[in-house]
């Protein structure tokens, strides 16, 4: 079976991973915390900081509530 190909992680997907990161240490969150603060699973947490993960505009906003900022925060 061959080796699955990574794909390049999207620029806008590394720079949102990042602000979410710094804004939850900013916070003194763990991944745990975010999640059950922003009421997802942590796996979805742990996907958004390694950008694998692509939330929706719903997910953006509940993220963005738990972190205590506004959505546009996370717009380049």
């Amino acid at each position: 079976m061959a080796k699955k190909e990574r794909k390049a992680k999207s620029p806008i997907l590394l720079g949102f991973a990042k602000k979410v990161r710094i804004r939850r240490y900013e916070l003194g969150l763990t991944q745990e915390q975010l999640a059950e603060k922003a009421e997802f699973h942590v796996n979805f947490i742990g996907g958004i900081e390694r950008a694998t993960r692509n939330p929706s505009l719903t997910s953006l906003i509940k993220l963005a509530k738990a972190l205590e900022v506004d959505a546009k925060y996370f717009i380049p």
